[in-house]
């Protein structure tokens, strides 16, 4: 009975994510229209702030609650999703389109940005200093974009401002900061039963819930035929996580981890060494592809399981 109700909790959790996370974007991004922001901007901040709102609200209740392992766990977790997984499906569907852009300037800064990880995590902690720094990065790279007056590939909500978009943006929010509260309260319960780390909770379950928005935005976008959002959506969410989300979740509360999952961000760089190898190649990720970064995902989870 008791694990069925935290299956129930934590299945809830995900839909109020979800829910919370569309209401944000949308609301938030037509408040940011009617205060004549223009449509890069709404783009770079508030769109991409707020699609990475569930790992923003999971990662930093875990850290503020001290549970470190999930907390990264749910950063690395929602990366291998978004890029395995998520791209993985997508490109299964139809094999998706990459430029020079996505792959020179987003891709290559995400594999500098696993390398920054890995060098700030060598002592297995990221402190209040590494965290600024990540998070410091992050406005850098956001405030070039708008000086350049590039763009990352986020679709910005159509329509006019409504006067209950104002608290629509406030319910929205609460979703998000209740359901995160819960998803960590049910995983971690669920972590205790059956004797697994937090950590492989934080990586699968909670990482799976936070990337739902993800998944939504990007077969929209695969729908609609702009592959560019498709998979400049995934590419930007996981800078935004490592930067922003890591970045903000050590500044509140120093971040620690064990051996065995540093190894899992080696793994992760890995990962993304192959998915800008298959990006480059024909300038496609194409569905054999797909299929073998599905498979990657999948073994990495299979490696966290036997490892801890």
């Amino acid at each position: 009975m008791e694990i069925f109700l935290n299956i129930l909790i934590i299945t809830g959790s995900i839909i109020f994510l979800w829910g919370g996370a569309v209401w944000v974007v949308e609301s938030a991004s037509l408040i940011a229209k009617k205060l004549g922001l223009s449509e890069l901007v709404i783009g770079l901040t508030v769109v991409a702030i707020a699609t990475s709102s569930p790992e923003f609200a999971v990662s930093i209740t875990a850290a503020l609650k001290g549970q470190s392992s999930i907390s990264v766990g749910n950063v690395i977790g929602s990366n291998i999703f978004n890029l395995g997984i998520i791209l993985g499906i997508v490109a299964i569907f139809k094999s998706v389109d990459t430029n020079r852009q996505i792959i020179y300037r987003d891709g290559f800064l995400l594999f500098a940005a696993t390398i920054l990880l890995l060098v700030f995590f060598s002592d297995f902690r990221l402190s209040f200093t590494e965290g600024a720094l990540l998070f410091a990065t992050l406005i850098v790279y956001i405030v070039t974009l708008i000086k350049q007056k590039q763009k990352i590939d986020d679709e910005i909500p159509e329509g006019e401002f409504k006067w209950y978009d104002i608290p629509k943006l406030a319910a929205g929010v609460a979703f998000i900061i209740f359901a995160a509260d819960y998803l960590v309260f049910g995983a971690s319960n669920i972590a205790r039963m059956f004797g697994v780390s937090d950590w492989m909770i934080g990586i699968t379950i909670v990482a799976a819930g936070t990337s739902v928005p993800e998944l939504a935005t990007s077969m929209v976008a695969l729908a609609k035929g702009r592959h560019g959002i498709s998979i400049g959506n995934l590419i930007g969410s996981d800078l935004f996580n490592v930067f922003g989300v890591l970045g903000v979740a050590a500044m509140l509360r120093p971040l620690s981890i064990m051996q065995n999952e540093y190894t899992s961000i080696i793994l992760m760089l890995v990962n993304v060494l192959i998915i800008l190898f298959f990006m480059r190649t024909g300038w496609q990720i194409k569905r054999h592809e797909a299929v073998i970064l599905i498979l990657i995902a999948f073994l990495r989870w299979f490696w966290d399981l036997f490892n801890y």
